[in-house]
Parts: structure tokens; C-alpha cells; sequence
């Protein structure tokens, strides 16, 4: 059996075929809809309920209103009977703690309203509806059977049974200080970049230096989570191709891949899963940054990139502590951080701290990497952390499965003035999630 994942705001249909199609879904809904007799069936991954902008009807399947009924006539084309047809519906968790807020911006629930409604109109029979509450789900569509599963995220792994190892703080922090420090022309190229007034070809010069980081940096440059229609050949070449801000992102990018393991055995959901998470919340940052018009867009990608840097300490110990980790942050809906404190003496965000200090990391970083959960927090730089506390939040409602994480929606609200948005537009700023965020958990590959 192949497995095919569908990303956010994609469909997948066909015959009857040895395959397997995913959806992991969040604040997201699913939806599998098959014709048993016809042997025609598929899966859509659905982002909202209905296109914020005039814009934003050139990706019409991320929304309901829009892509449903594509993804219907699609199957309609394929030989289905609209009358045969039998849907599936998941998706729409608040995934985390829950605020008055949450309720009011409840777009799983709206998405959920737009596509009972299409499927009503179309005259297809709904067998089965599981959405709201408040953990992640995976919906599964069997093409070769049309059995349709919804599976609670991480529910298999808690399960496993392991001897628990906890760690004292003393522990914890002699495993910091075991971490091997990233390169030296990495920190040069973040306190260049932190500087409001670098020069590029400082940047340049200083990868030049390093073979491994040239090296590293022409390999993401053709990457498929940064495709080119062109292939890049040279640093120079990226320079002048790319241009400035996004040769830079692929820097750094390229400096930190290494410290992110591709295992999946602690927070990872799947395969790459923090290495994921982590690039798409700096893009995601990126962009908010853009709309506030508050930070440097480059200075904001960073933070995203670097603010769970302290679960690359912790992470190989989670998989001891999966089930309790489950337990407690999933079932009981214990405080993330909390069960962190715990389990290990410290959170990822001061483990994330003290590697920044020992690294010399410039101050702009280190605050978003200890204060990214609770940025009202952070004395200095306080837009740069609440842009990446918002990036986070995104990533963790909209593109689940990478990792386990319960984020914090205490005092959204506020924590939204303080970048000038108000709560009204939080539809509109999901709306900017690029889609090569969802792209990044592409495929089976991470799944294998």
C-alpha cells in the first residue's frame, strides 16, 4: 500500500488503487468522499471556510466555499453518482487551551457549517461527522476498500509502553552544556543579520569560509522545500539570483538544518517533523512581519527558525516520556511546558536560553527563544516575539502532525494589538500562510 498525504488547501482523487490518503488535520477540516459502486473516491484538506481577499481565489482549494466544489466535480468527472456518494467529515480541534477568543474565531466550525451545506446541496449522504473538541486527528481514506478511519495524532505512541526516565534540572543542564555549538561563521552570520545596517556580501563572504555551510546552502538552495525553476550553481549565482532577503533565509536556513535531527522519536510526529516546524514558522513569521510592517521580515524569519532550539537538547529524551507527555498535555490538558518542567527540571524555552547564551547568541534572538509561549513577557524586542509566538500558533492549529505541542491562546487578543492586528483579521492573516508551509510535510517520505 502506497500512502499519500494531502496538505492543506490540496485534493487527491482517482479510482480504486492500493492507497492510502491522509489528511492530519488541526483547526483544518478533512473530508473523504467515495462512491463504493463506481470505485471513485478522494480526500480534500480544507484551510477555510471562504476567500478573505479577491486574491486569494488563485489557490481556490483551501476553501470550502471554492474547493469543494471542484473537488465534487472532479469525482463527478472520474464516473461518481452524486447519489452513491458517502462523506466523511473531521477536523476543526481549537488544539490547545481554550479562550472565550478561540470560540469567537472558531473557523473549523465555520468551515464545517460550508461544507455540510455544499454536500446537502449535492445530495450526498454524510456517514459520518467528527469535529471540534480538542486534540488533532488524522482522516484516512482506504481507495482500495473505502474504509474511512479518524485517528486521534500521537494516539499510537502513547500507547507504547516504556520505562519512564525523567531528568533532575542538574542533568538537563549538563546536557546543554554538552551540545556541540554550531559553527562559528552561523554566529557571525546572526549577529550580521541582527545589525539593522549589514551588508549581504559580508554574509556571502563569510559562507564562502566554510565548506560545509557552502556547501549546505547550494543543496536547500535546490531543495524541494525551496524549488527553483533554475537551478543554482554558486553562491554568487544565489546572490544575484535569489536576491538579498531570500539568499538570506536560505543561510541561515542551511547554518541551523544540522542542530533539527530528522529522527522521529521525541516531539516529531513524523519524520523531520521540528526541522519542519521550525522552517515553516519562520516563514509564516516572515510574512506577518511583512503586513505589520514592525520588524525586519529577514530578522523575523530568523526567530522563527531558531525559538524551539531548546528541544533539539530534550528531544531524545521525550520518547521515554511520550506516553506521560500524551497523557497529560493531550487527555488531561496539562500546561506543555508545565509537564516539560516535570519530566526534564526545565522547559524547552529556558533550555533554548542557555543554549543561546552559550552560543553568544544576539540578545533579539535569545529573548523569542525564552519568551515565544508568554511574549508579554519579553522586556526588549517585544514585536519580533509575538510575530513568532503567532507563527507558532499557526503552525501548530493549521499544520498539525509535525509535532506535539499544545500552544497557548491566553490573552490572544492583546497579544494581537501588540502587533497592531486586531482580532478581526486573524482570518486574514491564516489566509497569508503561504502554501509551501504545508508542502514541507509533503508526501509519504516524511512518513515511511
Amino acid at each position: 500500500m502506497q500512502r499519500h498525504h494531502a496538505a492543506s488547501g490540496t485534493y487527491y482523487h482517482g479510482k480504486k488503487q492500493a492507497t492510502v490518503l491522509n489528511a492530519c488535520l488541526g483547526t483544518c477540516i478533512g473530508v473523504a468522499v467515495f462512491d463504493a459502486e463506481a470505485d471513485v473516491g478522494g480526500l480534500i484538506h480544507l484551510l477555510l471556510p471562504e476567500p478573505i481577499t479577491l486574491e486569494s481565489t488563485f489557490q481556490p482549494e483551501k476553501y470550502a466555499s471554492n474547493g469543494l466544489p471542484l473537488f465534487l466535480d472532479a469525482l463527478y468527472a472520474a464516473g461518481a453518482s452524486r447519489h452513491n456518494l458517502r462523506a466523511w467529515i473531521a477536523g476543526g480541534a481549537l488544539v490547545g487551551p481554550v479562550m472565550r477568543r478561540d470560540l469567537d474565531l472558531d473557523i473549523g466550525g465555520r468551515t464545517t457549517e460550508v461544507v455540510r451545506k455544499i454536500l446537502d446541496s449535492e445530495g450526498i449522504a454524510i456517514e459520518h461527522v467528527e469535529t471540534g473538541g480538542f486534540f488533532a486527528c488524522t482522516l484516512s481514506l482506504d481507495m482500495q476498500t473505502w474504509a474511512c478511519t479518524i485517528t486521534p495524532i500521537g494516539v499510537e505512541r502513547s500507547l507504547q509502553t516504556r520505562k519512564l526516565v525523567t531528568m533532575t534540572e542538574k542533568e538537563t543542564l549538563k546536557a546543554i552544556d554538552g551540545v556541540q555549538p554550531i559553527p562559528q561563521v552561523a554566529l557571525k552570520i546572526l549577529r550580521l543579520m541582527s545589525d539593522d545596517d549589514f551588508d549581504v556580501t559580508e554574509v556571502a563572504e563569510e559562507v564562502r569560509q566554510d565548506q560545509v555551510i557552502s556547501a549546505l546552502t547550494l543543496k536547500i538552495c535546490n531543495s524541494a522545500i525551496f524549488a527553483r525553476k533554475r537551478r543554482i550553481e554558486s553562491l554568487d549565482h544565489a546572490l544575484v539570483y535569489l536576491g538579498r532577503d531570500l539568499f538570506l533565509k536560505l543561510v541561515i536556513t542551511a547554518t541551523i538544518s544540522d542542530l533539527y535531527d530528522s529522527r522521529q522519536a521525541g516531539y516529531s510526529l513524523c519524520k523531520g517533523g521540528l526541522f519542519h516546524h521550525a522552517v515553516g514558522t519562520a516563514t509564516i513569521a516572515e510574512k506577518v512581519a511583512a503586513v505589520t510592517d514592525l520588524v525586519e521580515p529577514t530578522l523575523a524569519y530568523t526567530g522563527g527558525l531558531l525559538h524551539d532550539i531548546g528541544k533539539v537538547v530534550l528531544d531524545q529524551h521525550v520518547a521515554t516520556a511520550f506516553p506521560l507527555f500524551y497523557r497529560q498535555t493531550q487527555d488531561q490538558g496539562t500546561s506543555f511546558m508545565t509537564t516539560e518542567k516535570e519530566i526534564f527540571g526545565l522547559t524547552h524555552c529556558e533550555t533554548g536560553l542557555r543554549l543561546a547564551q552559550n552560543w553568544s547568541f544576539p540578545d533579539s534572538f535569545s529573548t523569542v527563544i525564552s519568551h515565544h509561549h508568554y511574549p508579554e513577557a519579553a522586556t526588549a524586542f517585544s514585536q519580533l516575539t509575538h510575530i513568532v509566538y503567532l507563527a507558532d500558533l499557526l503552525m501548530s492549529r493549521f499544520h498539525t502532525g509535525l509535532e506535539i505541542e499544545r500552544i497557548n491562546t491566553e490573552a490572544l487578543s492583546s497579544r494581537l494589538e501588540a502587533i497592531n492586528l486586531p482580532a478581526e483579521r486573524f482570518q486574514e492573516i491564516v489566509d497569508l500562510i503561504p502554501s509551501s508551509v504545508f508542502e514541507t510535510n509533503n508526501g509519504s517520505k516524511l512518513r515511511e
